[in-house]
């Protein structure tokens, strides 16, 4: 509130003629109690942001080791995740007498995403067409949910092996991760990176010169 006060230090006729002087002063402790209010009217109806987490399970040692030995080499992807945002992957068993064996290639859509759709086609297409239906209002969002992990079972999905070297990121690792999402990946594992495995990344920049001598490459 603004209050006025006026100072005539004249008396008289004495007075007459000067200017009289107005001091003005502002309270303003009215407007604290409206931003107080401001506050608590956004607190109220403003919705805050929820973490958000990604549960991941890692196996243990048994499921790691029955992991590779049962999976059909026609199901098996591995991912070398690598330096400056840089991924490798092999299908089925390492093949160390053929350096072209093991590709790079990228995490852009048309990276590794293109990779793993090509792998998981036939779920892929069975997953949007339950899609089409759940919008459609043929199915509810339950009965997606089910028949959704169903299809995910497929015998004849994927098996993705995921392993980081030294060199990898955390976000590479995580978009990894999503990948596996976006491509409806469902048998996926985080597993400890071989021997074998960096050497073949290794083999891969040499192109082969380091394969020509090696035990490795010969047993």
């Amino acid at each position: 509130m603004a209050e006025i006060q006026e100072n005539n230090s004249g008396k008289g006729k004495e007075g007459k003629g000067k200017q009289k002087k107005m001091t003005i002063r502002v309270d303003f402790t009215p407007m604290v109690d409206m931003n107080m209010l401001l506050i608590t009217f956004f607190m109220l109806c403003t919705s805050l942001s929820k973490p958000q987490t990604m549960e991941i399970s890692m196996p243990t040692k048994d499921t790691q080791e029955d992991m590779q030995t049962k999976v059909a080499a026609s199901r098996a992807i591995t991912l070398l995740l690598g330096e400056d945002d840089k991924v490798y992957y092999y299908l089925g068993e390492p093949n160390y007498q053929d350096y072209t064996s093991l590709k790079e290639t990228t995490y852009t859509p048309d990276g590794l995403r293109a990779v793993l759709l090509a792998r998981n086609a036939n779920v892929v297409a069975r997953i949007n067409e339950l899609k089409k239906k759940k919008l459609d209002g043929e199915i509810t969002e339950e009965e997606f949910k089910t028949q959704s992990t169903e299809i995910k079972k497929d015998e004849n999905a994927p098996v993705v092996s995921i392993k980081g070297t030294d060199e990898s990121t955390y976000k590479n690792l995580i978009d990894a991760l999503d990948e596996m999402q976006i491509c409806n990946i469902s048998r996926y594992a985080i597993v400890p990176i071989a021997e074998g495995d960096l050497w073949l990344i290794k083999n891969l920049k040499s192109a082969g010169d380091l394969g020509k001598n090696s035990e490795m490459a010969q047993n």
